[in-house]
């Protein structure tokens, strides 16, 4: 069955019109007979959309319940029972509610497609995975609701709603989006003008990618190699010589002479390791090349100029831009330069070569470099070469046979040898010696052409001959294995050293995986870290934290190379695979990234931390502020109540039996002073409770620690309670040991606990106080004597500021302080270190009851 087409209309924030546009195109598919349906559209109220959604069959929904209340969905089963041509199917990310048969609508369309219905759909910019966090960060809003960007990337036909800002908030003005009571707020969070540019660009930015990745897919597709100039690209080639910032600003001024047109910087680093431009002067024309707009890149090849256009034919470049050869003339004239080369196979594109100062160069010869290693090729060409060479000596040896001795033949047999060698290493050498070896002996040693040795001297100097270029063989396949070795390790060495400067000089993480993709040759690359909190039964979940290149892998399963960091971290590459000594440099590469990431996290921990310290600091230097200008006039208010309670006392009666004084005439005004009185009080005693919860966090609050008899503290805490302090049950055994704590702030502890309890304690119901020994600790328990009330619970009181002071008082004493519900009440309890200096017997009141 010919899987259906799928068509997204994308948008770059709600009220764009991508409802709007779907039905319109859904009646347009009817209008030409097609058979169209409506799975699921959600018009949010909006009078244009439902009107649009006239005269199309609309597939009834299917209704779910979740925690009480009923929510629709499309019903996917129907709508396949249905089997229309076309679906039109609204929100292609939305999330499902549990209980649905796919927990995402795109999972639903997925089936229609594999059904063979086309379905058009919806989408915003913003649930786009890839930009999530990217969203976040301009609107400041998380979208919960993502879509996979491979999902929108397989759409057969992508297509942007585009509205200006200035539009889509006239829209919102008029009603046209959200509801009345969400206008305002709307207006000044999500939708401002910044907000919905910034959104606008991202959609747009996407899209030209999508467009581009297509445009390559159908060149590849049709073995397309030309480039297309759809879009000028300049490509500006970088030795890191000093001629680098004339040539990356003359390229530069190319393409700011040309809208649209795009700089990109290549540098070819020698595949050998040994030769290449110094770090210094690459990383000075770098940042020119990203100051001016440009992105830069950085590969490896043996053949720069072969590198060079085969980078330019993956990236569609249409021009390259190329300093003047600093080469001197004999050594151009023994080998073509960079530029040359790059002319000849260049085709279509348009090469520029730049003049610079540094253009005249010196006329000196640089020979070849010997064999860098002796893989196949070099040891196919050895051979080839012996072939060749060998031949071609024995002709040239033949017509010169009555000048040159057995010797000197030799000595020139040993001279191809010996560059053979140096080519192939030591099998192509022996090989070559030993043909060398049988031709002298049927051409130049007596009898002629033949195998057999007359003279002794003959054979001598052919085993001196044999054994020669034996040794020579083995020295120089030796010597080229082991160059091979300490190129690769500097190779290794000098990719590690980049990576890790970079990390040194605060390069982001985007910057670091565009390096390990440019070395390993690999299209993309990605960083990803498991989420523990999101993973379920199908299996665990990944996230990009960072990528560089197309289409880089969102999960393990789609690379073609991983190398794992840890059990949540994973650097995954796609474009080949690698070799084994690759794999192992890659996996060093990723430890270092590991280590970038956990120290990008550590330093954006502590800033929030800096932050949060600093917001605390405020807080506190707020608090005492505020304690010591409130203490003054509550301590005025509370002498004028009390003045004024003194003054409606009652007085001594009159001869004629009444009381004298205001309270005759006000006898409600005394008990209404003391519940001022009361209340101005405990506004004085918070504030005295917020100033020493500043000094304690402040580290100012001085503590003295020693043995404390938990006697003398309780009837210190009772006494402090005044006269409703004794309405306390007490439960304490006959023998109470010694805690270890400052006996003034322990009093303090057992006072504000008490005080709360009774507070929270109706009459008739007193508090209970119970005393427990522990192994090495005293407990004590403060119970309430009222009920817990239902509507309100107890994790506010728990968080209050007299317990939290209290909590904070006995932590600082290494105690520990613990709310609980304890059956029908609400207790505290806390715990002390005992001292095993000495314990004392309870004094002699009444294990139940008031003392």
């Amino acid at each position: 069955m010919e899987r259906g087409r799928l068509r997204i209309y994308l948008g770059a924030a709600p009220g764009v019109g991508k409802t709007y546009a779907m039905l319109k195109e859904g009646q347009r598919l009817r209008a030409q007979g097609a058979d169209v349906v409506i799975g699921f559209v959600e018009p949010h109220g909006r009078r244009p959309t439902a009107q649009l959604a006239e005269g199309l069959e609309a597939v009834p929904r299917h209704t779910l319940t979740h925690r009480g209340a009923a929510f629709t969905e499309m019903d996917l089963d129907a709508v396949l029972a249905r089997r229309p041509q076309v679906a039109l199917v609204d929100e292609l990310a939305h999330s499902n509610v549990p209980g649905s048969r796919n927990a995402k609508r795109w999972q639903d369309v997925e089936e229609l497609l594999d059904a063979g219905v086309d379905v058009v759909s919806t989408l915003n910019v913003q649930h786009l995975e890839s930009l999530n966090d990217v969203v976040e960060q301009i609107t400041g809003v998380a979208q919960r609701e993502t879509l996979p960007d491979e999902v929108a990337r397989r759409a057969d036909q992508l297509e942007l709603v585009d509205l200006p800002p200035e539009v889509v908030r006239r829209r919102m003005v008029h009603g046209e989006i959200y509801p009345a009571d969400r206008i305002e707020a709307a207006l000044t969070h999500y939708f401002r003008v910044g907000n919905l540019t910034a959104l606008r660009e991202l959609a747009l930015l996407w899209l030209a990618d999508r467009v581009e990745e297509g445009l390559q897919h159908y060149r590849t597709e049709h073995g397309i190699a030309a480039p297309w100039e759809t879009r000028e690209r300049i490509l500006v080639g970088l030795t890191g010589g000093p001629e680098g910032a004339t040539v990356i600003r003359r390229a530069a001024r190319i393409t700011a002479r040309t809208p649209g047109s795009e700089l990109l910087a290549l540098h070819v680093a020698p595949g050998d390791g040994l030769a290449g431009a110094g770090p210094a002067g690459l990383r000075d024309q770098r940042a020119l090349v990203e100051s001016l707009g440009g992105s830069y890149h950085q590969t490896t090849g043996d053949d720069i100029a072969a590198a060079l256009l085969q980078f330019a034919e993956a990236e569609n470049v249409t021009q390259i831009v190329l300093g003047a050869s600093r080469r001197g003339r004999l050594s151009a004239a023994l080998r073509a330069g960079v530029g040359r080369r790059t002319i000849r196979g260049s085709g279509p594109i348009d090469v520029h070569i730049v003049t610079h100062e540094q253009a005249v160069g010196s006329p000196s010869l640089r020979l070849p470099h010997p064999s860098r290693g002796t893989g196949p090729l070099r040891f196919w060409s050895a051979l080839a070469g012996a072939a060749v060479l060998l031949p071609l000596l024995t002709l040239a040896l033949t017509a010169l046979r009555g000048t040159l001795v057995l010797g000197a033949d030799l000595v020139i047999y040993l001279l191809a040898i010996v560059a053979v060698a140096l080519i192939g290493g030591l099998l192509p050498a022996l090989l070559a010696a030993l043909v060398a070896g049988l031709l002298s002996d049927y051409f130049f040693t007596a009898p002629v052409h033949s195998f057999g040795i007359e003279r002794t001297e003959e054979i001598v100097a052919l085993a001196a001959f044999l054994t020669t270029a034996a040794l020579v063989g083995t020295a120089a396949g030796t010597a080229a294995r082991r160059t091979h070795q300490a190129l690769r390790a500097t190779t290794e060495a000098r990719a590690l050293t980049r990576l890790a400067t970079a990390m040194m000089h605060g390069q982001d993480l985007p910057t670091l995986l565009e390096q390990v993709r440019e070395n390993f040759g690999l299209a993309a690359v990605s960083l990803l870290e498991r989420d523990r909190a999101r993973e379920h039964a199908a299996g665990p979940r990944w996230y990009v934290v960072a990528s560089a290149g197309e289409r880089p892998p969102e999960r393990p399963y789609e690379a073609d190379v991983t190398s794992p960091i840890d059990d949540d971290l994973t650097l995954t590459g796609r474009g080949r695979s690698l070799s084994a000594d690759d794999q192992r440099v890659l996996t060093a590469c990723a430890a270092q990234l590991g280590m970038a990431h956990l120290h990008g996290r550590l330093a954006r921990h502590a800033a929030t931390t800096d932050t949060l310290a600093a917001v605390e600091r405020t807080r506190a230097t707020l608090l005492v502020t505020a304690g010591r200008d409130l203490r003054g006039p509550l301590r005025g208010a509370e002498r004028t109540l009390r003045r004024l309670r003194d003054l409606y006392a009652p007085h001594p009666q009159t001869p004629d039996g009444n009381a004298a004084g205001p309270s005759a005439t006000h006898p409600e005004t005394r008990q209404l002073l003391n519940t001022a009185l009361a209340s101005v009080h405990r506004a004085a005693q918070l504030v005295t409770d917020l100033d020493d919860l500043s000094r304690l966090h402040a580290g100012a609050l001085d503590l003295y620690l020693r043995p404390v008899d938990l006697n003398d503290v309780l009837a210190a805490a009772l006494d402090n309670l005044g006269p409703g302090g004794h309405d306390i049950t007490l439960h304490l055994p006959e023998v109470l040991p010694d805690v270890v704590a400052d006996a003034a702030v322990l009093t303090r502890v057992l006072t504000t606990l008490t005080a709360d309890a009774l507070r929270h304690s109706p009459p008739g119901q007193p508090p209970t106080l119970t005393a427990r020994t522990l192994p090495h600790h005293l407990a004590v328990r403060i119970t309430d004597g009222a009920e817990p009330d239902t509507d309100s619970p107890s994790q506010p009181r728990a968080d209050g500021l007299p317990l939290r002071l209290a909590r904070d008082l006995t932590e600082a004493m290494a105690g520990t302080l613990k709310p609980s519900v304890t059956g029908p009440a609400f207790s505290v309890t806390v715990t002390f270190p005992t001292s095993a200096r000495r314990t004392r017997g309870a004094d002699r009141r009444s294990p139940e009851g008031p003392p």
